[in-house]
């Protein structure tokens, strides 16, 4: 008898629909040589964490459950994005404590929730990928996957099995870059201090590539790197595992 395939629904997020697609390619590549059945179900939209970081309960708890009800009924929610992912495990359960048909519907969802490297390598059990990426990398720790989800060791195994790549240890790895959703707009000096530190660590390690499995982080230090004359190339971790880098790197011939 047959097992019926798991089905995955994917979390596509704002950013990768918006300014990285590959990234949702590179996920499905991922996902489905680990056995799944993927589905972008098209009524998904933002996973309210704006709306919520500023204090807006209301559009973040109805932006929550329309999320709840678009992605009910899969066997687990999968997210390129460790802030997503956090969004939905961690927080939308607060959102809706008091309400217990919304909570329970949050939690049981936060339960099926994970992050795609996590997911991967925690509930698929992959320790190897079938990928080339031949030269130096670099690879920065994600606030959100670091402190809320627990996310280190994994990208670090996958990445490990890559043929060609060495992966070269960022100092303050697990600093934050400065991004940080909306801080980056509420206090620009802060971020651009942050994100000039970030900089240079990368700079220190000699690494011809930069990765991250948050596309906000990414696009954050894209473009301080680019700005600081850095000649450091930005990706995200699924595309380099998925063997997805033919196009080019985040920021590649985008105005500075």
């Amino acid at each position: 008898m047959t097992e019926a395939p798991i089905r995955v629904g994917l979390f596509v997020t704002c950013l990768v629909d918006l300014f990285r697609p590959s990234v949702g390619f590179a996920a499905v590549k991922l996902l489905e040589d680990a056995g799944c059945q993927v589905h972008a179900p098209a009524a998904q939209t933002c996973c309210g964490q704006p709306a919520y970081n500023s204090g807006d309960r209301a559009d973040a708890k109805a932006i929550a459950a329309a999320v709840i009800d678009v992605f009910e009924g899969f066997d687990y929610v999968v997210a390129p994005s460790g802030s997503c992912a956090g969004m939905l495990r961690e927080h939308y359960p607060l959102l809706f404590a008091g309400d217990a048909g919304m909570e329970a519907r949050a939690r049981a969802l936060a339960a099926r929730t994970y992050e795609l490297i996590s997911f991967l390598t925690d509930v698929r059990g992959l320790s190897a990928v079938d990928a080339t990426f031949p030269g130096r990398v670099t690879y920065h720790d994600g606030c959100s996957g670091l402190r809320e989800l627990g996310i280190r060791a994994q990208p670090r195994a996958l990445l490990a099995s890559v043929a060609g790549l060495e992966l070269a240890e960022l100092p303050d790895s697990e600093a934050c870059c400065g991004f940080g959703g909306t801080f980056c707009v509420k206090y620009p000096d802060i971020s651009n201090a942050m994100v000039g530190a970030k900089a240079a660590c990368v700079a220190e390690t000699g690494a011809e590539t930069l990765l991250a499995g948050d596309l906000g982080c990414l696009l954050n230090m894209a473009g301080k790197l680019k700005r600081d004359g850095v000649n450091v190339r930005v990706r995200h971790v699924a595309e380099v595992l998925a063997g997805m880098t033919g196009q080019p790197a985040i920021g590649d011939g985008e105005p500075g």
